[in-house]
């Protein structure tokens, strides 16, 4: 939970003085996308309280509330995309037994998916932080929309390392619906991102690539090293690898919009 707190009060400590107005007005609006988000069963408590420390980042990070909003519509588009693929064909999910827990997502799995959004904000260069934060948030949606979408409606499934059949759902498991819907997906979020001019102009096309070339890497640990045991321990779990795939998108956008 800490962690999900550490760059809003970053922030609010070594960052310009913001007025107690705008900082009030920024945690309530967070707050109330937390509410929301956990009334619809996106995220438990725990979560929650995780998504209103990047929300708030986001509006921090803007400098004003003129411009905070912008990253905050890109995080809340983002959370509509995943929430609505996660409930697309539950009931078919279900009767597989690989549909999500009913009671949306805890502090681990929010940070893992987005917290390094929030973290890219505090790079020194703005536009690279830009691009590196829409890069996490295209790659969360992307790897989400493409597994629950693909688990849904998919139809044949095959593993991405030497594309063998498996069923819908298996780590590493890859279908045509799936990686249309991480591509759309990506490009959603981007492109919603340069409209309201939270993306820099001309970056859209490299941050699609990066979302999505991450979101590629995500099958790929699945398939190769999550939930693989080594010395009596499980090294990556499903946390981890989108941690490390987030990871991914931020570094291959901060590659391609620097050259």
């Amino acid at each position: 939970m800490i962690i999900g707190f550490a760059p809003a009060a970053f922030i609010l400590y070594f960052g310009p003085r913001l007025p107690f107005g705008n900082i009030a007005l920024s945690a309530a609006i967070s707050a109330l996308f937390a509410l929301i988000a956990w009334l619809l069963r996106g995220v438990n408590a725990s979560g929650a309280l995780a998504g209103f420390a990047i929300a708030f980042t986001f509006y921090l990070a803007g400098g004003t509330l003129e411009r905070g909003w912008r990253g905050f519509a890109v995080l809340l588009f983002v959370f509509v995309l995943t929430w609505a693929a996660t409930r697309a064909g539950n009931g078919r999910k279900a009767a597989r037994g690989i549909a999500e827990p009913g009671h949306g997502r805890d502090a681990p799995q929010v940070v893992a998916n987005v917290g390094l959004a929030a973290y890219a904000l505090l790079l020194p260069l703005p536009p690279l932080a830009l691009c590196c934060a829409i890069a996490v948030l295209a790659e969360a949606a992307a790897d989400t929309c493409s597994s629950e979408l693909g688990k849904a409606f998919g139809g044949k499934t095959v593993l991405i390392t030497n594309g063998r059949r498996v069923a819908p759902g298996t780590d590493g498991g890859i279908s045509l619906l799936g990686v249309v819907s991480a591509i759309v997906s990506a490009a959603a979020v981007c492109s919603l991102a340069a409209v309201i001019g939270a993306l820099p102009r001309g970056a859209t096309t490299r941050v699609t690539i990066a979302a999505v070339l991450a979101t590629f890497l995500d099958s790929l640990l699945g398939a190769t090293l999550e939930g693989k045991v080594w010395m009596n321990r499980v090294w990556l779990n499903n946390d981890a690898v989108n941690l490390l795939s987030t990871a991914a998108a931020a570094f291959f956008a901060l590659v391609l919009c620097l050259y």
